[in-house]
């Protein structure tokens, strides 16, 4: 069942060692600052719960992973400084997954884009369906892939990045992004993933939670600039976000 709610939901249980985001809009999962903030926040709180050694991240019904960023907050934009306020968001996401102590585990059950790739990317192994197509849309709306683009190049490198940039209108299937490494395993059903997660995630969280963390901190090092670069990242979308190009393709978007 999915939120009817505008500002989105989020919901956080832990059980088995396992740590589970939920979020959720009815906008095809899209992110509002909001909502933006409270996943942020989400992970810097399970960083320091012990109670928790392993993050599954995940979306709200069985359709959209996540639509990226929410056309209507994008369309009230009226100042850069709110550009980059808006666009932050993301930035505060992406670093928040990439210093947390802990694995972060992604399941994918749906079409994910913009935004959405970006969490997919900054997440540590990802798990999807069939279904889980993938496109970075923003230049075709005036904008960029500009926040993202560490982590999608981190994970899948640059040329593939520059494939799904470039391309901005067309969708690349999910056997591509695992073909990519984005995706670890893709799965046939929803039902086939939903248990896969469970069972991998419950095996991860009976490791050495020290050996765990240590294995977080070996495989993001190198990333430390990214405090300060996704938020030059996010001035520049801030300040695209005004054009009348993008003004235009948002409004038609949404028609």
């Amino acid at each position: 069942m999915s939120t009817t709610r505008l500002d989105g939901s989020l919901y956080t249980k832990i059980e088995n060692k396992v740590a589970t985001i939920e979020f959720g809009h009815p906008a095809s999962n899209s992110f509002p600052s909001i909502l933006l903030d409270r996943l942020a926040r989400a992970f810097e709180e399970l960083d320091t719960n012990t109670e928790a050694h392993v993050i599954v991240l995940k979306s709200e019904g069985d359709r959209a992973f996540c639509a990226g960023a929410s056309f209507d907050e994008l369309l009230a934009i009226t100042t850069e400084e709110e550009g980059k306020e808006f666009f932050s968001g993301f930035a505060k996401v992406i670093n928040a997954m990439r210093k947390c102590s802990k694995p972060v585990i992604t399941r994918v059950q749906g079409k994910a884009v913009g935004g959405g790739v970006g969490l997919i990317s900054a997440s540590d192994y990802v798990l999807a369906t069939e279904a889980a197509a993938i496109k970075l849309s923003e230049l075709s709306i005036g904008i960029g892939p500009f926040v993202i683009e560490p982590a999608v190049t981190r994970k899948i490198g640059v040329a593939a990045f520059e494939t799904l940039s470039w391309d901005a209108t067309s969708w690349q299937n999910a056997y591509w992004a695992k073909d990519h490494g984005l995706y670890a395993r893709v799965f046939e059903t929803i039902t086939e993933l939903d248990k896969e997660v469970l069972l991998f995630s419950e095996k991860l969280a009976g490791y050495n939670p020290e050996a765990l963390k240590e294995m977080k901190k070996a495989t993001w090092k190198g990333t430390e600039e990214w405090e300060e670069l996704l938020f030059e990242r996010a001035a520049i979308s801030g300040s695209l976000v005004l054009s009348e190009f993008t003004k235009k393709a948002l409004t038609k978007f949404k028609k």
